[in-house]
This record gives structure tokens, sequence and C-alpha cells, in this order.
């Protein structure tokens, strides 16, 4: 099972108000495991850095200048996506700035349903406490000191790490495995025996006897008030 963990930066906060997408990033994880293999492209918005979005992530308009634009980073963000299921945190968010930039291209936009959103994943296992990338990280201990920041890639594999603890830590599927475990006497028999017949657990008359001379011996018990 292949899944992209993907995040971005943009000038701002709304894509239909002029904002756009400056870096994307993306980790690759198969069965929940991260590959190694990433995407990450700056990208030049065609416009200039508002000084609030350049105080979260540093990149100004002069670095951006020679960046390509997105319409040149497409395919290939594309094909690094393939048809595999997308983990982003606040999935609105960053699929409303990426298929603005297709709209603008006159390219179908990415499906909503296709993404995991990790903000709501993390709402439904810890209601009321904070859900931000940071307190997440808190959370689970991920020392994200590195991060003076924020960075598509950095924020990606945080992000990576903090998904695979929501869904259940570095062995998301042991308890998928356990629950699916073979009853006793199924498979393979090993040790060359079959399956043992019930143990009976009925009481013989020599037991019940006994019980009866033991109970007698009780002075006033509760049973008798």
């Amino acid at each position: 099972m292949r899944e992209i963990v993907l995040d971005t930066e943009t000038t701002g906060l709304d894509p239909q108000g002029g904002d756009r997408i400056v870096e994307i990033g993306c980790v690759e994880l198969v069965n929940h495991v991260a590959s190694g293999n990433t995407y990450q492209c700056y990208i030049n918005p065609e416009r200039d850095m508002p000084e609030g979005a350049f105080r979260v992530h540093g990149l100004s308009t002069k670095f951006l200048a020679d960046k390509p634009y997105f319409k040149d980073i497409a395919d290939d963000f594309l094909s690094f996506l393939s048809e595999d299921r997308l983990v982003i945190h606040n999935s609105a968010f960053d699929l409303g700035f990426i298929n603005a930039e297709f709209d603008r291209m006159g390219r179908p936009a990415l499906p909503l349903a296709r993404a995991i959103d990790t903000v709501a994943l993390a709402r439904r296992k810890y209601p009321g406490a904070p859900a931000n990338l940071d307190a997440l990280c808190r959370r689970f201990e991920i020392d994200n000191s590195e991060r003076t920041k924020h960075g598509a890639l950095l924020d990606a594999e945080f992000l990576a790490e903090v998904y695979l603890e929501l869904i259940g830590g570095r062995q998301p599927g042991l308890v998928l495995r356990a629950s699916q475990a073979k009853p006793a006497g199924a498979g393979d028999d090993t040790l060359g025996q079959g399956a043992k017949a019930p143990r009976p657990h009925a009481p013989s008359s020599e037991e019940k006897a006994a019980h009866a001379a033991f109970i007698a011996t009780l002075d006033d018990p509760i049973w008798n008030s």
C-alpha cells in the first residue's frame, strides 16, 4: 500500500483571493513505512511575498524569482502522486491551493475524498486537545526542534511520523493481526495433537456431598438470612 504525505507552503490563506503555492513537499510511505522516496519543489508564485507569509516560511520574492512556475512542475508532481492515497494536515487547505493551480491550467482537480485529513484524525482520537502539528509532535515525543520555520518537505516528514502514531504507532497492523489470530486447533498441527475435547466442569456426586458438609459447618451464613 502506497501513501503520499503532502504539505505545501503558500503566500497566504486564500487561493481564490490571489494567494499561490511556493513550495510542495511529499514523503512516500509503503505499507506505513517511509521508503526514503520524497518529492520537493520550490515554485515561483508570480507575485510578491507578503511579510506575514515570509515570517512563517522564510521564502522571499527574490529567492523564488528563478524557480519554476506551477505549470512547469505539474506533470512531475502528478507523476509522483500517481493514483495513491494522500495524507494531509488540514486537507481542505492544501488541496484548495493545489486545485486552484490546476484550475488555472484547465486541468481536473484532485478530489478531497482522496485525502486522509490528519487534523480530523487527531480530533477524533483526542477530542478537545490541540491538533496542530507542533502540538501533535509534542504529544508523541517527536523531536521537531530543528523546525525554526515552516518548510513543506520538513513538515511532511514530521507529519508522516505523526500519522503513523495516530493510526497505531510503529506497528499499525498489530491490533489487526491479533484480531485475525487463528483459533485454537486451527492450521497446522505441528505437535501432532488434534483439538482436545472440552473438559467437563459439572461437579461429581462426591464433590456435591463434600460441599454440603462444609456449608453445614458455617455459623449462620448470610444466604440463610
